[in-house]
């Protein structure tokens, strides 16, 4: 296997480097993570949704260096295309690609609302309509896809790009409480089982840091 250094921030608080580790580990890269320093004031302005662009997670592999979740997932397709990041079907593709950008670019008021904090649980919290308003179109995606390839991930028996993509929001509605349909209940559980996943989850509950804005 080839090996990569990828540059995060937290295990805990950040879906972005989740991303872009579990798209590492789908290639099969052997990937040495670095965190950046808690106290890295670009970092926390990225944590806290204050900067206006992401760069974090920065994967270095072969003298190339990339920024941007989607950036490091077709360069890891190109790379490693018999690791089958996307689904093998033209159209299924596409439809993981369009998934994934949406991800990427919308859902602003679950973001905001249900930052992810993998230690955290909190049960019935609130959530206004805004944020079902995210909700109820992230489950209509899974619901569909769900339906087309027969699951458990979201385009069959093995897990893609939009599984990664979508991950986060999975341990956002545990942390959360957010009630879901046996479908979505489902898929959330077939995520949080996800070996890769739950090693990251274990890594996260070690860390030491805390950020009292995404505590509270």
């Amino acid at each position: 296997m080839s090996s990569a250094t990828l540059f995060i921030s937290s295990r805990n608080y950040s879906s972005w480097s989740l991303r872009g580790w579990l798209m590492t580990r789908l290639a099969g890269l052997d990937v040495v993570v670095q965190r950046v320093a808690p106290d890295d004031p670009a970092a926390r302005l990225e944590l806290l949704m204050r900067a206006s662009s992401i760069l974090l997670p920065t994967l270095v592999h072969d003298g190339i260096s990339l920024w941007d979740t989607l950036a490091i997932a077709e360069y890891l397709h190109e790379t490693f295309p018999n690791a089958k990041l996307y689904p093998a079907d033209r159209a299924a593709r596409a439809r993981a690609r369009s998934i994934s950008g949406e991800m990427h670019s919308g859902f602003e008021a679950l973001r905001a609302s249900l930052p992810m904090n993998l230690r955290r649980l909190v049960p019935g919290f609130a959530i206004w309509s805004g944020v079902q308003a995210d909700i109820d179109r992230i489950c209509a995606i899974w619901r569909d896809c769900l339906a087309q390839s027969g699951g458990p991930y979201l385009f069959g028996a093995r897990p893609t790009v939009p599984d990664a993509m979508y991950a986060p929001v999975a341990t956002r509605f545990v942390t959360y409480d957010v009630k879901l349909d046996p479908v979505c209940g489902t898929y959330v559980d077939t995520l949080m089982a996800w070996p890769f996943l739950r090693e990251w989850r274990d890594e996260a509950l070690r860390e030491p840091e805390e950020i009292e804005e995404l505590d509270v």
